[in-house]
């Protein structure tokens, strides 16, 4: 379907659409080129509909008056002639006349019976009016359903009231509904094969009626249309052996489906019982009773997905199609979308032929308009393939996504930052799923790495979506075995449902990025530097994913990237304001459950640990500046607590904690005072 927007594709109007956020979200943008071809669609079809409705009309108004003529020849065939009568009773006039002219005195005869007290028509005669009144009944049908069929199109194509997104949904929902009634299989199919099954029964009648007349000019009459017959059998039966032959028919349909029917073996499955059966009776019984769902809006957007991209020819509708998968973020609608057998092929041809295609074009600078086309579906991929979490996603088909290397390499700093968020996380997919070693050389290695670290940086203040922070995170933490490529997808972080698994991965990549092996990453630093930005972020905006004690957790992980050589005075910075964040976070949390009298242990118990856990990480004479700076960031509150009354806490037990958290408290302090004597010493 060659669907083109109104503009021509050049370098002006032609541009590679930014992912949305959400489904549809996109400024309306592939909704119109969705409109568009779904108006020439529904046009097409009801247009084609019409012309075959118009001509079947014309020809059964044809066909009808021919037959009724013949009708008005043999119906009086099937009643007695009232001339026979009449010649009857005149011969017996004549017989009476003739006895009073010549005077004889004969008895009168008496009165024999008419012709039509023991007329009986012809077999033949009975056969060949019940035929051509068969006929002419089967044209009537056929005009009539083919007036019916056009006030079921005007029905169809028949706007309602709303706005156009009603429109859409409605006519979508028509559009399934004359899928799912077979509407076009009842037009094209059931009512021409009514007025040939009618013509068919003409003929028979008509060669009998010859016959019956004269046997000679029946045979002369009778061949043309056995060979005519003979063809229209032969010309459905070519279909059968080349489905692209174009002598396609009601006959030929009906012939393709029995042999469909049999070669799948659902004859041997059938059983009449189970049609007859007193669930299948009840089955049908609440199917009468009740009304049928509807569709929803998710599976409503898939199928505008399905029909965008298996039917359009338009690049524009093909990429903003596109673009909106990765607005797709359940699980289920994905699995919808890619259980569809047609989908998957187009999606895997557009996939791998994307590049070129783009670049036949016309306009200026269609390289880089074909690679952001390359790096769009490289990252609707790999969103396919996270969201999925299994082996049903686009790697058992699109094997060109691990060789796919003009989508990776990296172009300037200013070009990554005219991108949009949605861009940003699409490119960034692209390196998580699992690769093959042996089908990228050294310097594609090097290019998903520079990759991966220039879009990074482009991340805006940062993207509120965790999701690109989970990518972006676990891309980091299996940089040091890129050089193996054997970097499989994340289950749960690409998920957003397990923030203890993320807060696990996310230690692991930072003592990826700060231990030996972070030396050998290309500009690693820079990396661990946005990562870092990205925590503070969920420090400071209020998630209801991550709890107070979820923060804690993340600062714990980051106080030992301190001890890191390689960690710049800005990153140092970036964990001290968490401390002081965190410090704020929690005085407030004391301080509400003081003003309830509902101080937990559980408060007391992350601060706790999170101070127990200082002690492994800074018990050389180096980690005194930071002992410091967390004494000086905890230690107002922690005076506070101690000044609450204990009314205020929860429980006894939350004194008791309280009591032995002092304890350990002026241990803390000590450890400090120590170390820094020992420094001064």
């Amino acid at each position: 379907m060659d669907t083109l927007n109104p503009n021509p594709l050049n370098a002006h109007v032609f541009e590679i659409p930014d992912p949305p956020e959400e489904f549809g979200q996109d400024g309306g943008k592939f909704y119109r080129c969705y409109d568009d071809l779904a108006d020439e669609i529904d046009d097409d079809m009801v247009t084609g509909l019409k012309e075959q409705l118009e001509g079947l009309l014309i020809f059964a108004g044809l066909f009808a008056g021919i037959n009724t003529a013949f009708l008005a020849l043999t119906l009086p065939m099937l009643s007695a002639d009232s001339s026979d009568d009449t010649n009857a009773l005149l011969a017996q006039n004549n017989a009476l006349l003739t006895q009073l002219v010549t005077g004889r005195n004969d008895s009168v005869p008496t009165m024999s019976p008419l012709p039509s007290a023991g007329f009986s028509p012809a077999r033949d005669i009975f056969i060949i009016n019940a035929l051509f009144a068969l006929s002419l009944a089967f044209a009537i049908i056929s005009s009539f359903l083919a007036v019916l069929g056009r006030q079921w199109l005007v029905y169809y194509r028949k706007r309602s009231g709303g706005g156009p997104d009603k429109q859409r949904w409605e006519q979508l929902k028509r559009f399934l509904g004359a899928e799912r009634w077979r509407l076009q299989t009842i037009l094209d199919d059931v009512l021409p094969s009514l007025l040939q099954i009618g013509l068919i029964i003409f003929c028979v009648s008509l060669i009998i009626y010859l016959r019956y007349l004269s046997p000679t000019i029946a045979i002369i009459v009778g061949v043309p249309m056995y060979v005519g017959l003979a063809f229209f059998v032969g010309s459905a039966l070519c279909t059968l052996w080349d489905k692209f032959c174009p002598f396609h028919s009601p006959l030929s349909h009906t012939l393709l489906g029995v042999r469909t029917i049999f070669a799948s073996g659902a004859i041997r499955r059938f059983k009449w019982q189970d049609l007859i059966s007193a669930d299948t009776t009840k089955r049908w019984f609440h199917a009468l009773v009740r009304r049928r769902e509807e569709e929803s809006l998710e599976s409503l957007q898939i199928i505008t997905l399905k029909r965008a991209i298996c039917t359009s020819d338009d690049p524009a509708t093909l990429l903003h199609a596109t673009a909106n998968i990765l607005g797709i973020s359940n699980p289920t609608q994905m699995a919808l979308l890619w259980s569809d057998s047609d989908f998957r092929e187009r999606f895997s041809d557009q996939f791998k032929n994307s590049y070129a295609r783009v670049l036949l074009l016309r306009g200026r600078d269609k390289v880089g308009i074909a690679v952001a086309a390359r790096r769009l579906y490289c990252g609707v991929a790999a969103h396919i393939m996270l969201l999925l979490d299994s082996n049903r996603g686009p790697a058992c088909d699109l094997t060109e996504v691990q060789t796919a290397k003009e989508a990776m390499v990296s172009t300037t700093q200013d070009g990554h930052s005219e991108c949009s968020a949605g861009l940003v996380r699409a490119t960034l997919r692209f390196p998580v799923p699992k690769l093959d070693r042996s089908s990228l050389p050294d310097e594609a290695v090097m290019d998903i790495g520079s990759h991966l670290i220039t879009y990074s940086g482009s991340i805006p203040d940062p993207d509120p979506d965790r999701r690109l922070f989970f990518v972006i995170m676990w891309a980091v933490f299996d940089l040091h075995s890129v050089r193996c490529l054997k970097m499989e997808s994340p289950p749960q972080p690409y998920g957003c449902t397990d923030v203890e698994g993320m807060i696990q991965t996310l230690d692991k990549a930072f003592k990826v990025l700060t231990g030996p092996e972070g030396g050998d990453l290309v500009d690693g630093e820079a990396v661990l530097m946005n990562m870092l930005r990205g925590i503070r972020q969920i420090f400071v905006r209020s998630q209801s994913s991550f709890t107070l004690h979820h923060k804690f957790a993340l600062l714990e992980i980051c106080e030992p990237i301190l001890k890191s050589p390689r960690v710049s005075d800005a990153m140092r910075e970036v964990i001290r304001d968490m401390r002081l964040d965190l410090s704020q976070a929690w005085q407030r949390k004391c301080a509400l459950r003081a003003a309830n009298k509902h101080i937990t242990t559980r408060l007391v118990d992350m601060l706790e640990q999170y101070l127990a856990g200082l002690r492994p990480v800074y018990q050389a004479d180096s980690g005194c500046n930071e002992y410091l700076e967390v004494l000086q960031a905890f230690g107002p509150g922690i005076r506070r607590l101690f000044s609450y009354d204990p009314k205020q806490w929860a429980s006894t037990a939350g004194m008791r904690a309280r009591i032995a958290f002092h304890k350990n408290f002026n241990a803390f302090v000590y450890d400090v005072d120590r170390l820094s004597r020992k420094i001064q010493v």
